[in-house]
C-alpha cells in the first residue's frame, strides 16, 4: 500500500491519538502456536482504537491494514504531525467508519515492524533482533494475535472486520477462523489466494533485498541496512500498485529537468523514473526489509482454496456466517475483478448473505486507500446493515 493522506487541519478526525501496546505469551505454557507448528512468545501487539466501545460492547470493527500499512489508521500523533493515519479519509466522526457510532480497533500485524513483534523484534533467547531466526507467519497467525487482542480488550464479537489487499485476506480468515465472534466482512481489492503474478512479483522483490550486500541473510541491525535492495523491492511493489492509466497519466514519457536523454545509466531521463526511486527512497526510512521478506511471504502462502484440502473455495465457506461485502475496482491488476467474482460466488453457493461492487477507478490496486465516496457509502450502508445482525 502507499501512502495518500495528508493533513487536513480543516476537517473531522479522530484527533490526536496514542498507539498503545499489549503482550501476551510471556510464559512459555501461554506461548502463540503457529501454523508452522513454532511457538512464539513473548508477543507484543501495537494497536491504536479510535470511539468509544458501547455499552453493550456491539460497536467494535476491527480495521485490517495491507503490507506496509500498521496500526496507525486515523488521527495524529501531535498538533504538529503532518501525517495522518493511513486511512484518515475513511475513519473519523461522519466518515464511512463512523467513530461517533463506533468503537474502531487497528493493530500491526505479526511480522511488520509497526511496533508488534516481528523479526527486528529482540529475541528473548540471544537478546538480539529476530533476524531471519524471527519464525515465518501466516495470515491466520496474524489473525490469532489479533483474536488475543480483542480477549484483553474485552471484546467478544466484532460489528465487523474491514480491510484492504493484505488486510482483506486477514478479514476473509476472521470469517472462517471464528466465525462465531463476526458480523459481516468487508474484503476490499483483495483475493482468496495469490496468483501466480502476485507471488511472481513478490520474489522479484525479496530478491532484490536478498541480493543487497548489507543485508547478511537477516542479521544486518548492528550495521548497514539493505537499503538499495529495499528501495528497488518497494519500487517493484509500488509499480503493481498503480495502473497503465495512472502512470501514464501522471508521467506520460516526460523527462526530468532535462530536454533530452542523458544516455547514461547512472541519471534519471524520465520523471517516471525519479518518481519511483523517491517511493523506495522513503519507504527505506520507515520499513524493515526483513519484514518485507515475512510479510510477502505471508501473503504469497494465503491460499483459502488449499485450505479445503483440493476441494473449491465453496467448501471451505460453508463455516462462515457472516454478511459480507466485496468490493473490486476496475483498473486492480494486482487482484483483479474476476478474483473478487470467484469470492463472491463461493459465498452465494454457500448462501451467504454477500453484497458485491466493482467501482470504476483508473487509479490501480490502491484505489481503496483514494478518497472515493461510492466505497464511503458502501461501508456506511453495510455497517449499519450488521449492526441489526443477531449472534
Amino acid at each position: 500500500m502507499s501512502e495518500y493522506t495528508v493533513r487536513d487541519a480543516a476537517g473531522p478526525s479522530v484527533g490526536i491519538v496514542t498507539k498503545k501496546h499489549y503482550t501476551f505469551a510471556e510464559k512459555p505454557d501461554d506461548a502463540l502456536v503457529l501454523e508452522s507448528g513454532t511457538r512464539l512468545g513473548p508477543v507484543t501487539v501495537a494497536y491504536e482504537t479510535y470511539g468509544e466501545l458501547s455499552p453493550g460492547k456491539d460497536n467494535a470493527v476491527l480495521v485490517l491494514h495491507a503490507l506496509s500499512g500498521d496500526c496507525h489508521a486515523a488521527g495524529y500523533y501531535s498538533k504538529n504531525d503532518t501525517k495522518p493515519g493511513w486511512w484518515e479519509t475513511m475513519i473519523g466522526p461522519g466518515k464511512g467508519i463512523d467513530t461517533d457510532r463506533y468503537f474502531v480497533i487497528s493493530s500491526s500485524i505479526l511480522g511488520s515492524c509497526g511496533g508488534t513483534t516481528g523479526p527486528c523484534s529482540t529475541n528473548p533467547t540471544t537478546g538480539k533482533p529476530y533476524g531471519l531466526d524471527f519464525p515465518v507467519v501466516t495470515v491466520g497467525d496474524m489473525v490469532e494475535v489479533q483474536k488475543r487482542l480483542l480477549d484483553h480488550l474485552g471484546v467478544e464479537r466484532l460489528l465487523a472486520v474491514v480491510g484492504g489487499s493484505l488486510g482483506g485476506m486477514q478479514a476473509l480468515e476472521w470469517s472462517l477462523r471464528f466465525p462465531d465472534r463476526v458480523n459481516g466482512v468487508i474484503a476490499l481489492a483483495t483475493t482468496m489466494r495469490h496468483s501466480a503474478l502476485a507471488i511472481a512479483f513478490n520474489e522479484i522483490a525479496r530478491q532484490a533485498i536478498m541480493a543487497d550486500p548489507n543485508w547478511n541473510k537477516g542479521h544486518y541491525y548492528d550495521g548497514d541496512k539493505p537499503a538499495t535492495g529495499l528501495a528497488v523491492a518497494r519500487m517493484i511493489g509500488h509499480v503493481t500498485y498503480l495502473s497503465d492509466e495512472a502512470l501514464r497519466r501522471k508521467f506520460g514519457r516526460r523527462l526530468q529537468e532535462k530536454e533530452d536523454f542523458s544516455f547514461q545509466f547512472d541519471d534519471i531521463d524520465f520523471q517516471v523514473e525519479s518518481y519511483l526511486r523517491h517511493q523506495g527512497s522513503k519507504f527505506v526510512q520507515r520499513f524493515d526489509a526483513n519484514s518485507f521478506l515475512y510479510v510477502t511471504k505471508a501473503a504469497d502462502y494465503f491460499d483459502l482454496e488449499r485450505r479445503a484440502e483440493g476441494d473449491s473455495a465453496v467448501k471451505i465457506f460453508a463455516r462462515a456466517q457472516a454478511s459480507f461485502l466485496v468490493v473490486s475496482f476496475t483498473s486492480d491488476w494486482l487482484y483483479p475483478t474476476y478474483q473478487s467474482r470467484e469470492l463472491v460466488r463461493a459465498l452465494k453457493k454457500n448462501n451467504r448473505d454477500v453484497s458485491f461492487c466493482e467501482i470504476k477507478a483508473d487509479c490501480g490496486h490502491d484505489a481503496f486507500l483514494i478518497p472515493n465516496q461510492r466505497l464511503s457509502r458502501l461501508i456506511t450502508n453495510f455497517l449499519e446493515k450488521v449492526r441489526y445482525v443477531k449472534p
